[in-house]
């Protein structure tokens, strides 16, 4: 199984309201699922867009996982997902608790 690092900035009010020494926060997307995953979109709960796609051109394959990591997060750990298949079919999953995922991952099933 093949592991991929993603970076992805979250814009908006967090780089604002966060200590100058604000920890950067981690966690596996671990696709389960039968399709790619071609999208993937981690906006924290006060943001009225999604931002941009923190997967860019690449695409996550069924059975990989990869991961993610959202700067200067600091004492935030709730966040809203959208999840985009190759096939077109949208997942938006709200509230997620990136601090308490169970073995830091977020696994994507169909």
């Amino acid at each position: 199984m093949r592991t991929g690092v993603l970076t992805g900035v979250l814009f908006a009010a967090f780089v604002a309201s966060t200590p100058a020494l604000a920890q950067d926060l981690n966690f596996v997307l671990d696709n389960q699922s039968s399709e790619a995953v071609s999208e993937l979109y981690v906006s924290g709960l006060a943001q009225e867009d999604w931002g941009e796609d923190i997967l860019g051109q690449e695409v996550l394959p069924s059975g990989e996982q990869v991961t993610v990591t959202i700067f200067e997060a600091g004492d935030v750990c709730d966040y809203d997902l959208r999840i985009v298949y190759e096939g077109g079919s949208v997942i938006e999953e709200r509230e997620i608790d990136v601090c308490n995922l169970d073995g830091n991952t977020y696994e994507v099933t169909d």
